[in-house]
């Protein structure tokens, strides 16, 4: 009797978390997208040994340079990489020409020899070789985000899908383009800088005098190619709305080149410079970031099933202007989600249906050693840009993944589509041109793993109570 009353219980047990284990998609899926990185900058921490790390990677390596970073104005050819503080005193240039003399195409292979790092500008308390620095974490700043890219999914080729700065790329994010139309995008024609001209503001509600850059599909940004920042395609948001997929856009204030809907004419419906429209008013919280961290918890309970949350400037790690809060914020989200008490209409928990990518949205001006891939013509003259930090966190991650593919901007737009039964590549821009859905960091057959706090200096209790003046993650609006 002892030994059938055993056997049942094991079946049963077997029964349940055989049955726990088979979901087919995520009812969540959030992007976090901080600032202006890159993996050889702020993520040395993750080379603890000398076989851990390697620029030929295994699937069991992570792919970071530690030296002999390479730079053509060196008399050796190599500069060896120094630290700089999270919260640093200056800010390298991150607009297209910084990228064309970072990458510095070899015409003959049309690859990028990453040798001219130092051809890119700094401004503010700038050290000796600026470009050429790796994050100090001496004082265990960075510990929630290597705690985050070991114990779940790290990419070691994700890239950016642009080659410049935030504005677009935070269209590519949302739309997976930053092209003013579809007939645009599929003539290589994009928006590639940040905002210039006279006046304030950005997307459909910058004053009048502001200006965007486009760029052509052969790379050439023709100073009188400049245009109104409000453009009008569908976007991810125009996909999940006929089949009932709620989603919500977080951002540091509504004017900003960090909120990509307010560059979306249908969705914004700019009205006397405020963006009036009902998928704004329903779904874009410009008010304060933080508001995620209630929307997760109890009894709030409103996690939409697709997210995309921006930072404000303190933690956003972009250079000169964060404080180095970034870690904990992240973390913050994690954990909000992992520890929430929250049920779905099907009795799981949000840590359990939920799919979170984290990534920046630029490489901020800062070396690494990986050449990307361009695209062929027409989107070649401003795709794919360079290499950017991405950690891919579930109950359905493996601790330790290690993914070797190459994604980009446009993968992870696959893998919404594709997690929502959307064909991918519907959109027809970056998501189309994407090689990958990022699929492969999750394992849907296993049974979901137990949540585990990740510890960080700052909770979100912090966050959400802080009174601080919220700023955009950049001060540096032409760059």
């Amino acid at each position: 009797m002892k030994l059938f009353a055993k056997s049942l219980f094991l079946l049963l047990w077997l029964g349940s978390a055989f049955a726990h284990a088979q979901i087919t998609s995520f009812q969540h899926v959030v992007v976090i997208f901080q600032e202006n990185r890159t993996p050889d900058n702020l993520f040395q921490g993750l080379c603890t040994t000398a076989t851990i790390c390697s620029t030929t990677p295994t699937t069991s390596q992570y792919n970071i340079q530690t030296k002999d970073w390479l730079d053509k104005t060196s008399t050796t050819g190599v500069t060896q990489p120094t630290a700089v503080l999270l919260a640093n005193a200056y800010d390298l240039n991150h607009a297209h020409k910084a990228w064309v003399a970072q990458c510095d195409l070899d015409a003959t292979t049309g690859k990028c020899k990453m040798d001219g790092a130092a051809g890119v500008s700094c401004s503010g308390t700038c050290l000796a070789n600026p470009q050429f620095k790796f994050v100090d974490n001496s004082t265990g700043t960075l510990n929630p985000y290597l705690t985050l890219a070991r114990q779940y999914g790290w990419a070691n080729f994700m890239f950016q899908t642009n080659q410049g700065p935030s504005f677009p790329a935070h269209q590519f994010i949302f739309g997976a383009t930053s092209a003013p139309s579809k007939a645009q995008d599929h003539a290589g024609t994009f928006a590639s800088e940040n905002m210039s001209g006279t006046g304030t503001g950005a997307g459909c509600v910058a004053q009048s005098g502001v200006l965007v850059q486009l760029i052509d599909s052969a790379g050439v940004e023709d100073p009188a190619n400049k245009i109104f920042p409000c453009f009008e395609h569908d976007t991810v948001a125009d996909l999940l709305k006929p089949i009932g997929v709620s989603w919500r856009y977080y951002a540091p204030g509504p004017g900003s080149i960090w909120t990509g809907p307010n560059a979306i004419n249908h969705i914004c419906v700019p009205v006397g410079g405020v963006c009036t429209g009902p998928d704004w008013v329903n779904n874009v919280d410009a008010k304060n970031p933080a508001d995620v961290l209630t929307d997760v918890s109890s009894p709030t309970c409103n996690l939409r099933q697709v997210t995309w949350v921006i930072p404000t400037g303190a933690n956003s790690d972009h250079a000169k202007s964060n404080t180095g809060g970034g870690p904990s914020w992240v973390a913050s989200i994690v954990n909000a989600i992992g520890n929430s008490t929250c049920k779905n209409a099907d009795g799981s928990s949000y840590w359990d249906s939920t799919a979170i990518f984290i990534t920046w949205d630029d490489w901020g001006g800062w070396y690494d050693h990986e050449s990307p891939t361009i695209l062929a013509a027409p989107q070649g003259g401003y795709q794919l840009g360079f290499r950017v930090p991405m950690i891919v966190v579930s109950a359905f991650t493996p601790a330790g993944l290690i993914n070797n593919n190459r994604h980009d901007f446009g993968s992870v737009i696959r893998f919404i589509e594709h997690n929502f039964g959307i064909t991918e590549g519907t959109l027809t821009f970056a998501d189309q041109r994407a090689t990958n859905d990022m699929t492969g960091f999750f394992r849907l057959n296993q049974p979901p793993r137990t949540f585990m706090p990740i510890p960080s200096a700052l909770s979100a209790a912090f966050f959400v109570n802080d009174k601080t003046p919220m700023t955009a993650p950049d001060d540096d609006d032409d760059d």
